[in-house]
């Protein structure tokens, strides 16, 4: 089966085409347009009316890039959430209008779920906790009993809107995430900073509020290498406590923050103190992308998961442990 994937829950619009063939992820286009800023952050109204602007010039690009028409595809999958209401209305009604215009059968699938799924696929980790860290999201994520639960995560915002909002404070545009992973490995310094860890959930806003009030009296590289010290360290925290709980021995980190260098190497010294397999699949998939929504609608047809047009409405608080994984049960 062929799969044509949309992805718009936040500052990204995507087209992704995968195929199943031989039970493997294969991406036959993954094309994308997202918004950026040299100041600033993103404002919803922006997002949607860029993702409207360049919905069609990315679908047309995605099939192109595949060689295929639409003719050729056999299902339309989109973002149903989590994610920016403004942003994710506009890949359902792209997804809808492409389903019903052509007769194909339509999925919405959950964002997060995407993100692990298609890593899963990438990297061949069979039964992971999983690290997912994105601008809204911060989860410590494992399979059991019909669902991925959800074993500890953020109590405020995600890890990636604290660099990017630290970062706006900086002066840095969006996102502002490798700026500050290049200012980490520059320091001279550790600057005190929080470090909230609450049982296994993290709450990140009073670190960066703290970070923020010391911009101007520390350089900005020591200050940069505190707060992502802190925040990271935190996370290896949790995530070693998941794989300690539930005697996992396989770590996936996947999101946009796993890009980040210094992340890469905490996570990957705490798995080698305890002998387990460290995994992050290619960047490329790590990001916000359609791929991995055609390749989750593609997994959830194979289960027998339908959906009918009146049952697609977005939802942008879904959670990752309201979805029933019956493709692992």
């Amino acid at each position: 089966m062929i799969c044509l994937g949309i992805e718009s829950t936040a500052h990204t619009f995507g087209c992704g085409i995968v195929s199943d063939k031989g039970g493997k992820c294969s991406i036959l286009a993954n094309e994308k347009d997202s918004v950026t800023t040299e100041e600033g952050g993103l404002i919803p109204r922006e997002l949607a009316k860029h993702h409207f602007e360049k919905a069609k010039e990315v679908i047309e690009s995605g099939l192109k890039k595949a060689n295929l028409k639409m003719k050729d595809i056999d299902l339309v999958a989109f973002s149903q959430g989590p994610g920016i209401g403004q942003a994710l209305r506009v890949g359902a009604i792209a997804a809808r209008t492409l389903a019903l215009a052509n007769e194909k059968p339509l999925l919405g699938v959950n964002h997060c779920v995407a993100h692990v799924e298609i890593g899963k696929a990438m990297t061949g980790a069979k039964d992971p906790i999983v690290v997912y860290v994105s601008g809204a999201n911060t989860q410590i994520i494992g399979y059991e009993e019909g669902k991925y639960r959800v074993f500890g995560e953020t109590l405020d915002i995600g890890l990636g809107n604290l660099l990017d909002s630290f970062g706006r404070k900086m002066g840095l545009g969006f996102p502002a995430g490798p700026a500050l992973d290049k200012m980490y490995f520059e320091k001279k310094k550790y600057v005190e900073l929080p470090y909230t860890v609450k049982g296994m959930d993290l709450a990140f806003s009073g670190l960066g509020t703290a970070a923020g009030q010391k911009i101007g009296k520390e350089r900005k590289e020591d200050l940069a290498y505190g707060l992502l010290h802190n925040a990271f360290a935190m996370l290896a925290e949790v995530s070693e406590r998941a794989l300690a709980h539930t005697e996992k021995e396989e770590l996936l980190l996947t999101g946009g923050v796993a890009a980040s260098k210094a992340l890469r190497e905490m996570l990957e010294k705490m798995c080698n103190a305890r002998n387990a397999k460290f995994f992050v699949p290619p960047f490329s998939v790590c990001v916000d992308q359609a791929a991995m929504i055609a390749w989750l609608g593609l997994v959830e047809f194979r289960a027998g998961n339908r959906m009918k047009v009146k049952e697609s409405g977005i939802d942008p608080r879904q959670r990752t442990d309201a979805i029933r994984v019956n493709w692992l049960d």
